[in-house]
């Protein structure tokens, strides 16, 4: 199984590192692990929508090379004002683009996900208690991600591990708890349902890639 992994963290040593390390520590030794860190790519945000295409930086490529040959994804990240960082949202501005990760349709509402054959998990952490992020927010961030991102794309399924409260000494009470979790997850990815790969976005990516060469 390809497994990549995100870090969507601004900086580095931080939580999401540290809990990406223990899901890597729970694959079995016949994975391929690609990880990444967000913060390390060099890319320009969106300067506009998708009617007009902005070409892919060359490690942006290099990420969507990776995404297209992996079996399962796995993105850490701060849940900040009840979404991910910016500089994560960025990113999936410009990688998940039309041609690569779907097609809407020219005649009806409804659209084709290019990147199904593939599963996710989500681990998020935060300080906000994950009672209350049920109750009183109805898990909007995985959510989103699950059905409007990720989903979106034909990724599925969409795990979410939501982990906090981070402050007032959350981490050192339940570092180890958490690591078991996603220890058990990363053991548990291979056995997923996951559809048949398409190669749609392969074929983008090799288009994308000849006329990055070229400039």
């Amino acid at each position: 199984m390809r497994v990549l992994m995100i870090d969507g963290h601004p900086d580095a040593g931080r939580l999401s590192q540290t809990l990406l390390e223990s899901y890597a520590a729970g694959l079995g030794a016949d994975c391929v692990i690609t990880t990444i860190a967000v913060r390390d790519l060099e890319f320009a945000d969106a300067k506009w929508g998708f009617a007009r295409p902005q070409p892919w930086e060359r490690d942006l490529v290099r990420v969507a090379e990776a995404l297209a040959a992996c079996d399962h994804l796995v993105i850490a990240f701060p849940m900040w004002w009840g979404a991910e960082p910016a500089i994560l949202k960025a990113f999936i501005d410009r990688l998940l683009m039309p041609g690569f990760a779907f097609n809407q349709h020219k005649d009806d509402p409804w659209w084709d996900g290019h990147l199904k054959g593939r599963s996710a998990d989500l681990i998020v952490t935060m300080d906000t208690p994950r009672l209350f992020l049920k109750l009183a927010y109805g898990n909007a961030i995985w959510r989103r991600w699950k059905g409007q991102v990720l989903g979106y794309c034909g990724i599925r399924p969409v795990r979410f591990f939501p982990l906090g409260p981070v402050r007032q000494g959350g981490v050192e009470r339940n570092l180890a708890k958490w690591r078991r979790t996603l220890v058990a997850a990363a053991g548990s990815a291979a056995s997923l349902t996951r559809g048949s790969k398409t190669d749609i976005a392969d074929a983008y990516i090799h288009k994308i890639a000849g006329e990055t060469n070229r400039e």
